[in-house]
This record gives C-alpha cells, sequence and structure tokens, in this order.
C-alpha cells in the first residue's frame, strides 16, 4: 500500500495542491512534519518488540563509495539539461567523480559490503529488479510527462493537471488486496504481464490526444490505469524476493528498491524530459521549415490571423506558438 499510494498522492498533494496554494518548496518540507508523526508511531509500535542486538561490521569505505557515486551522478543528470550536458565543465567533473567513486567494485571483493552485489546472481532476484525498475522507470516518466505537458501546451493549472492525475489511485487501492488474495494461487508473471497490456493499451490512448482534447479523454486511460498498478507492483516484488532466504530478504529487498526509486525512478524523469525538450525543438524545426511564403497553408493562416485584427508580428508569434 505505502509502494502504490507514495506516487499516486505524491504528485496531487505536493506537485499541485501545494505548489499553487502555498510555494513550491513546502513540497520538501512538508516531509519533516510528517517523518516526525513516522518516527513517533513506529518508535510506539516497536518500543517493546526488541530482537537481539550484535554489532554488525560497516564498510566505511563502500558506504561513501555509495553515497558520492549517487550524489554525484543525481547532481549530473538533474544539472545536466541545463548546463548543456557535457559541455559544460560541471557536469564532465560530476561524470569523472560518478565513474571513479563507482562502489561495485570496491564491493564485490570488501568482506562486509555494503551491498550484497552476490544477490544478483539469483535469476529471481536479477530478472524481477530489472522488469521493476525499467516498468517503473516507464510509469513514472509518463507520470511526469503528462502534467508538463497540460500545464504548458493546454493551459492547465498544477492543480487541475494534479486532479487529472488523482483517478489512477482509485483502482489501485481498491484491487490492491484482491491481488495479494490471488497470487498465492496464480502465477505472478500472468499477472504482471495482463499489467503491463493495460498500461499499453493506456499509454497508446495518450499518444493520440491532441491540444483540442476534453477532460473525461484525459481521466479515463488515467482511471483505467490503476488497475495496472495493481497488478504491477505487487506481483513484481514477489517475484524479486522469492527462494530467498529469511536473512536474505532485508538485503534484497533494500536493493531492489534502491534500483527501481533512485536508479530508474530518478534518471528515467531526467532523460525523459530532456528527450522531450530535444524532440519538441525537432518539430518545431520542422515546422518551421513550411512557413514560408510559398506555402498557401501559411499564407492563409496569416491572412485569417490578420482579418481578426492582429498585427503581421502577433499572428507570426501565434503561429509560432
Amino acid at each position: 500500500m505505502t509502494t502504490l499510494i507514495a506516487p499516486v498522492t505524491g504528485p496531487i498533494l505536493g506537485g499541485c495542491w501545494i505548489s499553487d496554494n502555498i510555494s513550491w518548496p513546502w513540497i520538501f518540507y512538508v516531509n519533516i512534519p510528517v517523518g516526525i508523526v513516522a518516527a513517533i508511531a513506529t518508535f510506539a509500535i516497536f518500543r517493546e518488540r526488541d530482537s537481539a542486538i550484535r554489532k554488525a561490521p560497516i564498510d566505511v569505505i563502500g558506504l561513501g563509495l555509495l553515497v558520492v557515486w549517487v550524489g554525484s551522478l543525481q547532481i549530473m543528470l538533474d544539472k545536466g539539461k541545463n548546463l548543456d550536458w557535457f559541455n559544460s565543465t560541471t557536469i564532465v567533473v560530476l561524470a569523472l567523480v560518478a565513474v571513479i567513486a563507482f562502489f561495485f567494485v570496491w564491493a564485490l571483493t570488501a568482506e562486509h559490503p555494503v551491498v550484497n552485489l552476490s544477490l544478483f546472481a539469483l535469476r529471481n532476484f536479477t530478472g524481477g529488479t530489472i522488469v521493476l525498475s525499467v516498468s517503473y522507470g516507464l510509469y513514472f516518466g509518463n507520470l511526469v510527462l503528462l502534467p508538463l505537458w497540460l500545464q504548458t501546451d493546454i493551459g492547465y493549472t498544477a492543480t487541475d493537471a494534479g486532479l487529472v492525475m488523482a483517478p489512477v489511485g482509485l483502482f489501485a487501492v481498491l484491487l490492491s488486496p484482491i491481488t495479494s488474495k490471488f497470487l498465492p494461487r496464480t502465477d505472478p508473471r500472468r499477472i504482471a504481464t495482463a499489467a503491463f497490456l493495460v498500461f499499453t493499451l493506456c499509454f497508446w490512448i495518450r499518444s493520440r490526444y491532441t491540444t483540442g482534447v476534453d477532460t473525461w479523454s484525459l481521466t479515463l486511460p488515467t482511471l483505467v490505469q490503476g488497475i495496472a498498478m495493481a497488478g504491477f507492483f505487487i506481483p513484481l516484488v514477489s517475484i524479486t524476493l522469492s527462494g530467498l532466504p529469511g536473512h536474505h530478504i532485508p538485503a534484497a529487498s533494500g536493493l531492489s528498491n534502491f534500483v527501481r526509486i533512485h536508479v530508474r525512478g530518478h534518471w528515467h524523469v531526467d532523460l525523459f524530459s530532456t528527450a522531450w525538450e530535444h524532440r519538441s525543438i525537432v518539430h518545431h524545426v520542422q515546422l518551421v521549415e513550411g512557413a514560408n511564403s510559398f506555402n498557401p497553408v501559411f499564407n492563409n493562416s496569416l491572412q485569417q490571423m490578420q482579418a481578426l485584427g492582429m498585427s503581421q508580428e502577433q499572428s507570426w508569434g501565434l503561429f509560432n506558438k
């Protein structure tokens, strides 16, 4: 439930309502009171459930390399679009730091590695982690691009765009308990495959959008997408952790979540938004090629705009937009 609720409520509450009604830095500050409440609740639940305590060795060097690698790589991806990627000295330096700090080589030889890479020798864990990461990245990239398009091209406010995305949580929350009940009696690969087919249908519908799209056409695939979410996370997590001995499950769950959230979830958003901007520039250039005096459609469009009272510069500006 926490895995499903986070990507559903986050963009709606944080990215939309808070941005419109308070200010965007509060999408980060809101974590402070929520974190305090979560810490108090966790302490209240587990304070009398103590288990055996033993001091485990910590791979300090591996942990440091991991922090530097993730930090430099994330900043590089976040800033790359604004700094023109490898034409910027800052991006080049961050990339070199990320390469040098790449901790996998150290983790393979350390006696007590901070990340247990031997888990990738298990077929279920490797396959489940890869599929979960790639598919989560595609889902999250779509989740980011649709509100971006609505706000930049259709004129929606952040709150209105968030409300369009809100129905995705309805079926996801309602059907997840049902998925959990059917999972022990069904091959999880079948449920995940059905979920991917539903995702495919939703993304195909969105690929047909034009600037004249109505609210219902925007909401319907978002509503249906909730069905896919209910059959997406749970079976893939089950596949990823299946066959693991109990003492390996915490490490496997942590590593899988790390790859899914940081490697794919964040990287995909940066890569998708960059690709979106680059493709927009390409299409803009292609359209401008037709904006010349030898194109009767272009000339007629300008004449119609000027007949409505626009100046030549205004009609060119409208055409450019």
